[in-house]
């Protein structure tokens, strides 16, 4: 059980309805609904074809985002600071305890710096390298929080652009009725199973969500396997199952998406361990061409060596596909709970 699950609880379902998403803090994807998760999709959508044929609208003129982040961030931030910019918006950005200008240094809280910082801006979108620490500011903040990563628990917008560009990639439709036109998918999770945020959301919205049956197949090195819990919430969906496989061509036979992960070299608690793992699995042309022809390779980023680069120029190499709708995803989010839909 994680430490936010009373929280989660607590906190709204975001369904179908858009009355549901504004004013309202997101910090897992356990509050989404599959018809929550067909609305922000469609929104994407209509966002992605905004930006396509006129780059940017007003919705959002006047409105002020806060990106609170106290460990590195490149997509995350940069993609949420692009959306509201999009939206007509603008954005302040707080480099937590790496910079010099934030108030941490001085033994600020982390809940004192969001409340301050709530007294300028209209939502906050908070990356905290401890889990738990973004339910904690949830809990006493007055507007809009998203959780950009909360240590090794979750990453829910990550796992919203990641469904949505499977979705996309495999041509499903995005629609309300999705789930009902849907396909079974099998999905390989691999590489840093144990740290990876995005994968932990990413397990959990797919089981949640993706009614038609998902199979997801679990490959990591020894030592960093799923956690229990992770396992243990996935497993009361019955459409849903799960595997743990080794060999990584052996996991990639009939699959529909190969989401890779690097080795978190800031999660291990020395360089030794860290290099007894790292590069444990490689995905290369040659895997490229003993897998389906079809399947497509995604990746959070950044990566380290665990996609060779000959691999970009593969089609079915959508990393950098997943990254643009990263953009989309986190536009509709931020009409969502503002309220400008």
């Amino acid at each position: 059980m994680s430490p936010n699950t009373t929280l989660e609880q607590q906190l709204p379902v975001l369904s179908e309805d858009v009355s549901s998403w504004k004013g309202a803090s997101v910090l897992s994807v356990t509050q989404m609904t599959p018809g929550g998760l067909s609305l922000v999709f469609e929104i994407a959508h209509q966002m992605r074809v905004m930006v396509q044929t006129q780059g940017a609208d007003t919705r959002c003129q006047g409105k002020l985002l806060a990106t609170v982040f106290y460990e590195a961030s490149t997509r995350t931030a940069c993609s949420f600071q692009a959306a509201m910019m999009r939206l007509g918006g603008n954005f302040l950005h707080v480099d937590g305890e790496g910079g010099n200008s934030s108030a941490a240094k001085k033994g600020e809280s982390l809940t004192d710096t969001v409340r301050c910082l709530e007294c300028y801006t209209d939502v906050t979108v908070l990356r905290h390298y401890n889990q738990g620490s973004v339910g904690t500011v949830i809990e006493a903040a007055t507007k809009p929080v998203i959780n950009a990563g909360d240590g090794v628990g979750e990453h829910p917008t990550q796992a919203l652009l990641d469904v949505f560009t499977i979705y996309d990639e495999l041509k499903l439709p995005l629609s309300s009725n999705a789930t009902e036109n849907s396909k079974p998918l099998t999905i390989v999770l691999l590489g840093d199973l144990k740290h990876g945020r995005t994968v932990h959301s990413l397990a959990k919205l797919l089981a949640k969500s993706h009614t038609a049956g998902v199979t997801l197949r679990y490959c990591a090195p020894a030592g960093l396997e799923l956690p229990e819990e992770i396992q243990e919430y996935v497993a009361q969906f019955d459409h849903v199952t799960q595997e743990t496989m080794t060999d990584l061509r052996e996991a990639c036979q009939q699959a529909n998406i190969l989401y890779v992960t690097r080795v978190q070299r800031e999660r291990f608690e020395s360089d030794e361990a860290y290099q007894a793992v790292k590069g444990s699995y490689v995905v290369d042309a040659e895997l490229m061409q003993q897998v389906p022809s079809d399947m497509i390779v995604l990746h959070p980023l950044p990566r380290i060596d665990e996609i060779d680069p000959a691999v970009d120029s593969d089609p079915r190499a959508a990393y950098f596909r997943e990254m643009e709708n990263g953009m989309y995803v986190r536009m509709a989010l931020l009409a969502l709970v503002l309220g400008k839909v």
